[in-house]
């Protein structure tokens, strides 16, 4: 950590980054040296079914520190950013001084700028747009997209696409509208060490691919196989990475390598929009590039 700022003892960090880039790590350093609990914010890992697959920390490093908000949805539950600043709020009000550490962008706008106050959309509309996505694709619903919203959210993420067009269908207002009215945030960042880990992608992609096999190592497949009998591709839980690809194997489609090189593939894409989120919504953050990937 030599090369961060100085921390006050009662100042709550942010912690963002890439999947595989040593996020859980930084936090629980920082929570052991200079005290703290620490809180998540990626969206997969709020739910319980897929604990090896989403990388979540290790029961050992939850006993060590308190971890918080990790695996407490079941597989089957609606999340939302909504749900989530519901869940982290408590920990904000008091309590030891909060360490929030995930790869979700989203979670972290939305907590340091606020989040629009938008209306739940009907079970029969989400169905709808699962209908076309699964018939058309999602860049169906972008094309009906207003250019201001479309020029916010990330394109290339089917379910921020699809929550746009949920919401300008349910409403009749665009996202972009709903976003200009925002009430103030939970936790201004000016409050906050906020930190955004910046690593080379060469090291990162390499990370990733090694990731993956220890996951196997652990289980992975295993975890998969304890879902298969209710997987819902539909459901969020299932955006697990990696989770399409050995259910795939474990229903005889596509062979154990074949679904780990997808997976691998499918994990380096995802790291490439979060970076990508990082470098265009969190410029002013601290950039934090570990030692050992130097």
């Amino acid at each position: 950590m030599s090369n961060l700022p100085p921390i006050a003892p009662d100042q709550p960090v942010l912690i963002a980054g890439p999947t595989a880039s040593g996020k859980s790590a930084l936090a629980l350093e920082i929570a052991e040296t200079q005290g703290g609990v620490i809180l998540n914010a990626d969206a997969i890992q709020v739910f319980e079914n897929w604990r090896i697959l989403t990388a979540r920390p290790p029961q050992e490093d939850e006993a060590r520190v308190p971890h918080h908000l990790y695996g407490h949805m079941p597989g089957d539950a609606e999340y939302s950013v909504g749900h989530w600043l519901r869940d982290v709020a408590p920990y904000l009000a008091e309590g030891p001084r909060p360490i929030i550490v995930g790869g979700t962008g989203l979670y972290f706008t939305a907590l340091t700028k606020g989040l629009a106050d938008i209306p739940a959309t009907p079970p029969e509309l989400r169905e709808a747009a699962n209908a076309r996505v699964a018939d058309e694709g999602f860049e169906a619903l972008l094309a009906e997209l207003d250019s201001e919203t479309a020029a916010r959210i990330d394109t290339q993420n089917p379910m921020r696409v699809q929550r746009a067009w949920e919401v300008l269908t349910a409403t009749g207002r665009p996202l972009a509208d709903w976003q200009d009215n925002t009430p103030p945030p939970l936790l201004p960042l000016s409050n906050t060490l906020p930190i955004v880990i910046d690593v080379d992608k060469d090291w990162l992609n390499n990370r990733i691919a090694r990731r993956f096999d220890m996951m196997l190592q652990e289980g992975a497949l295993e975890e998969a196989e304890a879902n298969l009998a209710t997987y819902d591709p539909a459901q969020l839980s299932a955006k697990a990475i990696g989770a399409p690809e050995l259910i795939a194997h474990l229903r005889g489609e596509i062979s154990l390598k074949e679904a780990r090189v997808r997976a691998t593939i499918a994990t380096r894409q995802f790291a490439k929009r979060q970076r990508t989120w990082f470098r265009s919504k969190m410029a002013d953050w601290v950039q934090y590039r570990p030692e050992k990937t130097t």
